[in-house]
C-alpha cells in the first residue's frame, strides 16, 4: 500500500500555476522605427513560433519535474502487509543492594575470594544474558534506591550497566523497602501475570523510607512476585546481628507475594539459585504487529532531476539547432 508521510506537500504543486497568474512586469514601448525589410521580419516570426513550441515543452517538462520532486518531499512509503510479533516472557525487575557491605571478600571461587560484588555481578550480567524475550530492568540501592535501567528487550544494555555498576553509587546503608516500592511502581502497568522482581541483598534494612513488610504488602495487592536472596557467609535471623542478613524479613517479603527465598553463602549456590528463577514459564502476552516501510522518495526525486535535465537538454539543443538553421537561410 502506498503510503505518504507529509500529504500537505503537494499544496506545492500549484506553487508555479500561480507565479504564472502573477501579472508581468510593465514594459515601456520606445520610439518605432521604420525598417524596409519585410522578408527577413517574416522569416523571424517563423522563427518565433517554433520557439514557442520549445518554450510550451520546456514548461510542460519542467512541471512535470516539479510534481515528482513534490512528490519526494511528501515522503512516500510503500507499506508491507502487517507482520505479527508475539511477545513472550516476563517483565523481569532485578534489584541489587550496593551498599557497602557488598565489599566484603567472603566468596570462595576456587582458591581465591572475591568480594562479594564480584560475585553478584559476574553472576547476575550472566543470568540477565539469558533472558532473551523478557523486558528486564535494573534497580540499584544503598541508602537510596534509584532506576539504573527501564523495563527493555535490550538485555545486552542491562547485562552492561550490572557489570560497570559500582559501590557507593547509592550510598553506604540499605534500603529495601524503597528498593521494593520502587520496583512496584515500574512493575504495576505491565500485565499482572507477568510482573516478577528479583531483590538480592547482604544486609538488613537500615535506611527505608517504607517498612519492607509494607512495601511488601503493596506489591501482593499489585501481584508483583517477589524473589529474594540474602548473601553472606554468616546469616542472621534477626536485626539483633548486626551486619548480617535479616535472613526472617527476605523469607517473610518473598513469602507474602508468592515467590520464594534463597540463600547463598558462596557463588556457586548463588548460580544454582539464579538457574532455578531462569526456569520461570514464560507468559504470553499480547500480540503485537509490524508493518514493514519502504521509502520511495529518492525515486520520485530522482525521476524529476533526470526529467528536469532532460528538458533542459532538449531544450537548449532544439533553439541551437533553429538558430543554426537560421543563420545559414540568411
Amino acid at each position: 500500500m502506498l503510503d505518504f508521510l507529509l500529504p500537505w506537500a503537494f499544496t506545492l504543486v500549484v506553487l508555479p500555476l500561480l507565479m504564472r497568474l502573477l501579472p508581468p512586469a510593465s514594459e515601456s514601448l520606445g520610439a518605432a522605427i521604420r525598417a524596409p525589410f519585410g522578408a527577413r521580419w517574416q522569416r523571424l516570426q517563423g522563427e518565433g513560433q517554433v520557439s514557442a513550441s520549445v518554450s510550451t515543452f520546456r514548461v510542460l517538462g519542467l512541471f512535470l519535474a516539479w510534481i515528482c520532486i513534490v512528490t519526494a518531499i511528501a515522503r512516500p512509503q510503500w507499506v508491507g502487509e502487517p507482520i505479527e510479533l508475539p511477545n513472550t516472557g516476563r517483565d523481569l525487575m532485578l534489584s541489587l543492594d550496593l551498599s557497602g557491605s557488598m565489599q566484603i571478600r567472603d566468596m570462595q571461587v576456587g582458591n581465591r575470594t572475591i568480594s562479594r560484588v564480584e560475585a553478584v555481578k559476574a553472576i547476575a550480567s550472566d543470568f540477565t544474558e539469558r533472558r532473551v524475550g523478557d523486558r528486564v530492568g535494573l534497580i540499584l540501592f544503598g541508602s537510596k534506591a534509584y532506576v539504573q535501567a527501564p523495563l527493555t528487550f535490550d538485555t545486552t544494555t542491562v547485562t552492561q550497566f550490572i557489570r560497570e555498576a559500582q559501590l557507593g553509587f547509592a550510598g553506604e546503608d540499605t534500603a529495601i523497602g524503597d528498593a521494593l516500592g520502587l520496583a512496584i511502581k515500574r512493575l504495576r502497568d505491565r500485565p499482572a501475570a507477568s510482573r516478577v522482581l528479583i531483590l538480592l541483598t547482604d544486609g538488613q534494612d537500615t535506611a527505608s523510607s517504607v517498612e519492607p513488610m509494607e512495601a511488601a504488602a503493596l506489591a501482593a495487592q499489585q501481584n508483583v512476585k517477589v524473589y529474594t536472596i540474602g548473601i553472606s557467609r554468616n546469616l542472621g535471623t534477626t536485626s539483633a546481628r548486626g551486619g548480617e542478613v535479616d535472613e526472617a524479613l527476605l523469607r517473610a517479603i518473598a513469602e507474602a507475594t508468592g515467590g520464594e527465598y534463597f540463600r547463598a553463602r558462596d557463588p556457586r549456590e548463588l548460580q544454582a539459585i539464579y538457574g532455578i528463577i531462569d526456569q520461570l514459564e514464560p507468559v504470553e502476552q499480547d500480540a503485537s504487529t509490524f508493518r514493514p516501510r519502504r521509502s520511495l522518495s529518492y525515486w520520485a526525486m530522482l525521476a524529476g532531476l533526470c526529467l528536469g535535465s532532460v528538458v533542459l537538454l532538449t531544450g537548449g539543443l532544439l533553439t541551437g539547432l533553429r538558430s543554426r538553421d537560421g543563420g545559414a537561410a540568411a
